[in-house]
């Protein structure tokens, strides 16, 4: 594996507490300041320390159980670290993994941890706040940053803050919001927003287990950043996933995307980098297009965003076998956002599983993975999509256990119970680490390679795109370059053998050398380039597998 160090993991003292007002009005100041666009920061290469890594979101109830308990916890986790990173620069048989995303680790009303009772404990299913600190230790010896999914939007409806303001305490009697009279409004989707209780109304855009916390209390504000300072100083995470951030503050029925929202965000990240320097924070905005969503990155209130639009338009085109919507969707994201400050995925917890979406064709889950893992921006992977694990809904069946062999509990548990049953066993015998480990051809080993293949490779992790136009429409080829290198990757999306092809470039600026392979196999032909940098009419190979990926090197 390629062992990305350092980390920012080193915590520095904890800062003195500053009053979250204070923060908020020099957050909005800065707002005010700000003018640089997206085209603007293109000219140079990304530069931050998360550019160099490959997260893997997981779900820590379903990755291993370590106790028989059937349900999985901070040590099985531990246990299995070195499946995603061993911590050793010689070895290639992990899959290479730099970086985690753990779904909510707080103690919560519900499974999935996104109703939160308690953000100071660790779910108690899980283990403790010295497992988890174990755990970041046991990471950040293999080079793996660690983050948390951070839920700030709103509490369960049985925290205790939400159970003293409904009663109408003093101290927490506007943590949440209120009304006397229902203000007869839906959700931003057309669901309740507002819920009765106690002869009153209070805001929950989700569902009414689910409050709403009002941010425009100083008091929330401030607890919201305790919270945080203690996750990233006492624990040791390098940042946050932030969850459903486009609903935190609404102004009457609007209710996203709000200048207040983003302003309140540019504060909460101001006061995590005076915390923890160089913290990163990638934000939930979902369905949202890419102009909007690059907002919250301009204006300071996060690092780096989810792209979910890109991530529609890599599973279109391996479900099509056509290039155009991809190409299209790489041009808007280079567009709007910084250079490569946004965050790529296929899949996540809340969505059908690549493999079902792929109906299980395994030359268009690769096809998938190889968009993923070549093109531009932070990569994340869903635990179990690396060996086409099934999932649809309803939620818990799109977050069952992880399918480690084809035993009887997919050696996820030793107990005859497991928290939520595994998936049919048919998939289980297909799609199981035991099974793919060994196999070059397998999923998995696609996976392991083209990982290691990004980590290998600057111009991968950190470098520009520049788009490559090809004749035929199941082909899609791009530069990637920075200023060490300059590859050409190309795809055939499509399942069939493609030998008419020809790719044009009018120029690229860039010093283009005798072209060599760096992934695939073939016998490579030396394109004509011209004075700008570009080649008219190459066809690198003479023909291109199904489904295949080749990645050339110029000079």
């Amino acid at each position: 594996m390629t062992k990305l160090l350092p980390l920012t993991g080193a915590s520095p003292e904890p800062v003195a507490r500053v009053p979250a007002l204070l923060l908020a009005i020099a957050a909005l100041t800065a707002l005010l300041a700000l003018g640089a666009s997206p085209a603007e920061s293109q000219g140079g290469l990304a530069d931050e320390w998360w550019n160099d890594r490959v997260f893997y979101e997981i779900f820590i109830r379903s990755f291993q159980d370590s106790d028989g308990d059937g349900i999985g916890d901070i040590q099985g986790l531990i246990d299995r670290l070195d499946y995603l990173n061993d911590g050793d620069p010689a070895t290639d048989n992990d899959l290479g993994i730099t970086g985690i995303w753990l779904m909510p680790p707080f103690e919560a009303h519900s499974y999935h941890g996104y109703d939160v009772t308690d953000y100071y404990a660790v779910e108690s299913d899980y283990g403790s706040l010295a497992d988890m600190r174990r755990l970041i230790a046991e990471a950040h010896r293999r080079g793996i940053a660690v983050l948390v999914d951070m839920v700030i939007n709103h509490t369960s409806s049985r925290h205790p803050w939400f159970m003293s303001s409904r009663l109408g305490e003093e101290t927490y009697a506007d943590w949440y919001i209120w009304a006397d009279d229902d203000p007869g409004y839906p959700g931003p989707w057309g669901a309740p927003a507002w819920h009765q209780a106690g002869g009153r109304y209070y805001y929950g855009v989700f569902w009414d287990g689910m409050p709403d916390l009002n941010f425009l209390n100083a008091a929330v504000t401030q607890e919201v950043y305790d919270i945080a300072t203690f996750w990233l100083t006492d624990i040791g995470v390098h940042g946050f996933r932030l969850d459903a951030i486009k609903h935190l503050i609404e102004v009457g029925e609007s209710q996203e995307n709000t200048p207040e929202n983003r302003a309140w965000l540019a504060a909460y990240e101001t006061h995590l980098e005076a915390v923890k320097p160089h913290s990163l924070t990638i934000g939930e905005i979902f369905n949202g297009p890419s102009f909007v969503v690059a907002r919250y990155i301009e204006e300071g209130a996060i690092d780096i965003a989810f792209d979910f639009n890109l991530a529609d338009k890599m599973i279109s085109a391996a479900q099509r076998g056509a290039a155009r919507d991809i190409a299209r969707a790489h041009r808007t994201a280079l567009r709007d956002y910084p250079l490569n400050q946004f965050a790529t995925f296929l899949t996540n917890h809340d969505q059908t599983r690549l493999a079902n979406q792929l109906l299980f064709d395994i030359g268009k889950n690769k096809v998938a993975a190889s968009l993923l893992l070549t093109g531009p921006g932070l990569p994340f992977i869903y635990y179990g999509e690396e060996i086409g694990m099934a999932g649809a809904k309803p939620d818990e069946r799109l977050r069952t256990p992880m399918h480690w062999d084809d035993s009887r509990r997919a050696g996820f548990t030793a107990s005859d119970s497991v928290w939520e049953p595994l998936q049919k066993s048919e998939n289980i015998t297909a799609a199981n680490v035991a099974r793919q480990d060994s196999d070059p051809d397998s999923l998995l080993s696609h996976y392991r390679d083209l990982i290691h293949l990004r980590n290998s490779n600057s111009a991968l992790r950190r470098g520009g795109l520049t788009p490559v136009d090809s004749s035929a429409r199941n082909i899609y080829a791009f530069l990637r370059h920075d200023a060490e290198q300059t590859l050409l990757v190309l795809i055939n999306l499509s399942g069939e053998t493609t030998a008419d092809y020809a790719l044009t470039l009018a120029e690229s600026g860039l010093d283009l050398a005798a072209p060599r392979l760096v992934y695939g196999a073939g016998q490579l032909a030396t394109p004509s380039f011209n004075s700008d940098g570009g080649f008219d009419g190459y066809r690198p190979l003479s023909e291109l597998d199904p489904h295949s990926l080749r990645v050339i090197e110029f000079g």
